[in-house]
């Protein structure tokens, strides 16, 4: 299995060496990166380069690992005992089988997305060590090990907002997607609309480079940010002469697609200040 990209997911060099190292060498991608970057997007392009179904689990800062195992539903079978329900007699009929249990048990090899592993608490890799590196866990209550009929391909991302336990990070092949260069994202918008005026695409990367560059902004724009900025630009036909506006006025425009909260957006405002003053 090689990845080499998609029609619709621009990979530079560095990424595809990074995804097939990972499948070769049968260990989780550890992807970091700028919130917007493409990284929950990669694996999803790896299921669809590679013709893999692709599991998602989506990880939040309640999420527990045993979630993504199994969790046994004790409640309801105490419920059901009492109204008399013979499904109490099998305690299979408890068990809620997690993201990993079903990628554990596809009927050929798939993709798992263990997405913003980061947003949980800092056991919760730890929690993962062992079934992410042996492929099988133990259920407690029906007293049986589940194992991977097909070893997935596990692809974890991560937007850098704790640190990773090193035990962890010595299971996985890691790799940092930096943020695009100009000849990237230009490509990349040309992915997503096909047939853009150069004219405004020129323009638009220019200005959205120049925002990113900027001294003091809390949230630089991302990937993301400027494919729907461009949408909107050229949804509303916008001339690139437009875009290039002189210091005194106060924004970009369209701006809110790009700047996403209030000091940015006052950052803008001070300079155009001093522009008038000036």
């Amino acid at each position: 299995m090689q990845f080499q990209g998609t029609a619709d997911y621009i990979a530079d060099k560095d990424l595809m060496i990074a995804v097939n190292a990972a499948i070769r060498l049968e260990r989780p991608l550890l992807v970091k990166g700028e919130p917007g970057t493409g990284k929950t997007e990669l694996a999803r392009q790896i299921a669809a380069a590679l013709g893999l179904d692709i599991i998602e689990w989506n990880v939040k800062s309640t999420t527990k690992a045993q979630q993504g195992l199994y969790e046994y539903d004790a409640v309801s079978r105490l419920r059901d005992s009492q109204l008399g329900d013979e499904r109490v007699n099998d305690v299979k009929n408890y068990i809620r089988r997690g993201k990993l249990w079903q990628a554990f048990e596809t009927d050929r090899k798939c993709v798992l997305l263990i997405d913003e592993i980061d947003k949980a608490d800092i056991e919760f890799p730890n929690d993962l060590l062992q079934e992410l590196d042996r492929m099988e866990f133990h259920v407690y209550e029906t007293g049986e090990t589940i194992g991977a009929r097909h070893r997935p391909i596990v692809i974890i991302t991560s937007n850098n907002e704790k640190e990773l336990p090193d035990a962890f990070l010595r299971r996985c092949f890691f790799h940092y997607i930096r943020f695009p260069d100009a000849h990237t994202l230009a490509r990349i918008v040309e992915v997503h609309y096909p047939g853009i005026r150069q004219t405004l695409l020129k323009a638009a990367l220019t200005q959205f480079f120049e925002i990113r560059d900027m001294q003091g902004l809390k949230k630089k724009p991302s990937t993301s940010e400027a494919l729907d900025w461009i949408r909107l630009l050229v949804a509303d036909d916008i001339d690139p002469a437009d875009l290039r506006a002189d210091a005194k006025n106060a924004l970009p425009r369209l701006h809110g697609a790009l700047l996403k909260n209030e000091q940015d957006v006052h950052l803008f405002e001070r300079l155009a200040f001093m522009a008038r003053r000036d």
